[in-house]
Order: C-alpha cells, then sequence, then structure tokens
C-alpha cells in the first residue's frame, strides 16, 4: 500500500528506540524496501540493543546518537533525509510535573529544533506523533504537546514553494506500551494479587495497537498536504472490562483517579469538529488557517456535525471483555 513512497527513501526517526520505533521499523524492513532508516535517541545501550535486534537488516539501518535539544546535531542527521518521524518526547506524567523545565526543553524546543532541521535541509514530509493529553490537557505533559502539535502546523507557514509539509498523528496509550495499565496489571498479576486497583469504575480508553500506530503514521506520510492532524477510528473499552478479561472474578477497589488523568480520552473537540472529516477508518482535523497554496486542499471525507466530540466515552464501537481477552493474545509482556 505504501511501497510507491516508502521504497528507496531514507526516514529519520527520533525517539527510535522506543516502542513505536521499533515497531516502525520492523514493520517497514519487512514490508517495504527504505534506502535507509535513521534511528536518532540519547540512549546509546539502547541503540546498542536495537541494533543488535535488527542485525539481519544492519545495512538499511544507521544509528545517530543525539538529542532533539541538539540543534546542530539535527542539521548533521537530517542530511540526505527524506521523511522524518517525530517521536521523542518527555511522556511520563508524573516526571513531566515535577520536572518542568525538562519537558518544556523536550517536548517544545525539541519539537522547535525538529522543523528547524526539516527546514535548513532537504526533508519532504515531516509527522510529528501527538497524544490524547494534548486535547484539553489538564497536566504538563498535554500542555507541551499541544504547543508542539500547533508548532508543527504552523511551520507549514515557512515552507514557502517548497515541497516540505508538515503534519500530527494522534493516538492515546498504546495496549500494552511501557507504563499503560495493562503491563500493571500483568505485574500484579504474576505476583499473585487477586485485587486490582480501579482509579475510577466510570473510566473508558481507547484500544489502538502498535502496529496500528505505525499504519496511521504511514497515511500521514503518503497522504498529508500540511497542517492536518489525523486520527484513527479505534474502539473503546472500559478499565473494569480490562480488569475482568485479565483476572476473571477478581475483587475491584477503587482507589481514586491520579492526578493530570482524565475519565475519558479525547481526540476531537467540539472546537475541532468545523474542520474535522470523517473517512472510513481515520479522521483528519485540518488546519483552521491556510499558510500555503497545498494547504487548500479539498477533503474528499464527510464532515462531522456541530459540536461532534470523539472521546472514549461516547464512541459507537466498544470491546467486550472478550474481545479484550483476544486482542491480549497478542501483546508481548
Amino acid at each position: 500500500m505504501y511501497k510507491d513512497i516508502i521504497d528507496g527513501k531514507t526516514i529519520l526517526i527520533t525517539g527510535g528506540t522506543g516502542s513505536f520505533g521499533k515497531c516502525f521499523v520492523k514493520y517497514v524492513l519487512e514490508k517495504y524496501n527504505p534506502k535507509k532508516i535513521i534511528i536518532y535517541s540519547r540512549d546509546e545501550f539502547k541503540q546498542f540493543n536495537m541494533a543488535n535486534d535488527f542485525k539481519k537488516y544492519e545495512d538499511k539501518l544507521r544509528f545517530f546518537i543525539g538529542d532533539v535539544r541538539d540543534l546542530e546535531r539535527m542539521r548533521r542527521a537530517f542530511k540526505g533525509v527524506d521523511y522524518v518521524v517525530h517521536a521523542a518526547a518527555l511522556k511520563q506524567v508524573p516526571s513531566c510535573e515535577y520536572n518542568p523545565n525538562e519537558a518544556i526543553k523536550t517536548n517544545i524546543h525539541g519539537a522547535m529544533n525538529v522543523i528547524e532541521a526539516s527546514l535548513d535541509s532537504d526533508v519532504k514530509k515531516v509527522v510529528a506523533l501527538s497524544t490524547d493529553k494534548a486535547v484539553n490537557p489538564v497536566n504538563l505533559y498535554g500542555g507541551t504537546k499541544l504547543v508542539s502539535d500547533k508548532l508543527f502546523v504552523a511551520a507549514n507557514s515557512y515552507v514557502g514553494a517548497g515541497d516540505l509539509s508538515f503534519s500530527v498523528v494522534r493516538y492515546g496509550n498504546v495496549a500494552g506500551s511501557r507504563g499503560s495499565v495493562i503491563p500493571f496489571f500483568e505485574k500484579l498479576i504474576q505476583e499473585g494479587k487477586t485485587e486490582l486497583p480501579i482509579t475510577d469504575y466510570r473510566m473508558t480508553r481507547f484500544w489502538i495497537s502498535l502496529t496500528e500506530g505505525v499504519e496511521l503514521v504511514l497515511k500521514a506520510l503518503k497522504e498529508a498536504k500540511g497542517g492536518e492532524t489525523f486520527i484513527s477510528k479505534i474502539p473503546s473499552f472500559k478499565i473494569t472490562d480490562l480488569a475482568k478479561a485479565m483476572l476473571p472474578e477478581c475483587d475491584m477497589l477503587e482507589v481514586g483517579i491520579r492526578e493530570g488523568e482524565k475519565l475519558h480520552e479525547v481526540m476531537v473537540t467540539a472546537e475541532d469538529a468545523p474542520t474535522t472529516y470523517e473517512y472510513d477508518k481515520h479522521f483528519i482535523v485540518y488546519p483552521q488557517m491556510i499558510f500555503n497554496d497545498r494547504m487548500k486542499t479539498v477533503p474528499t471525507g464527510k464532515k462531522v456535525s456541530e459540536g461532534f466530540v470523539y472521546s472514549s466515552g461516547t464512541n459507537d464501537m466498544w470491546l467486550s471483555v472478550e474481545d479484550i481477552k483476544n486482542r491480549l493474545k497478542e501483546i508481548d509482556f
């Protein structure tokens, strides 16, 4: 499906040793024939381990030690790159609250550096990973990602007559990813616990796999003209149903919502609705401000209704306990 845009191209992933980066590399190298994939990240040990994991693809992979805070290093790394996927970020909510300056340096200043390095190189497309926490943010992490999203949309105003475009993809916690509730529950179960803590019995979340996240990024690389925010149409689940699926007949203890946590994940707000269009498997929030002629696209999707909100709490697709059990089988703990 994406052979025409991936084959022969050089792709750079910031924060590429994370869960998304590893899944992206595996997916792309198994299905397509890129010229090269560059992993740009800070941790030499993670790069060493990843290089070993992908030994059979070593002729296609390059590893750059570098930080998104370092503009000059990024300018060097971006030479000859066709596409940039920006996945680097400080993501842990409590850590960002306790270290706000560091979150701002990575999530905001880092985004600015990705934009500057792309503008100064021959990059053709940049896709930045966002999060549901950037929507009506209630914590610093969400606030920094909201600013980052706005920066990437506005960056299209600087490309002039060039081919470069910037776009965003948005999704919530990936099922089974580090720091999410599934591995937390699994750890308790392995320890022999029969009671699982539930922050709020009403809580819901969207379910998206790493592979679905990768496919959304590839869709953005292929279709984006500049300034769009791509959002997958995915099912919701109740946290209580997740607990039942992972430990049938378990006791559940409501422990109270954590600081900076929401009852439901929201991907599209009522304020976004006027420029949001629905497609078969995704939504696109088009930019409200048009900075160049290429952004003047005519959406082919269906315009959502006035006041539309895409929330895990009001979604029309839901996973049953049995559905969750089946999906859990695909997660490698």
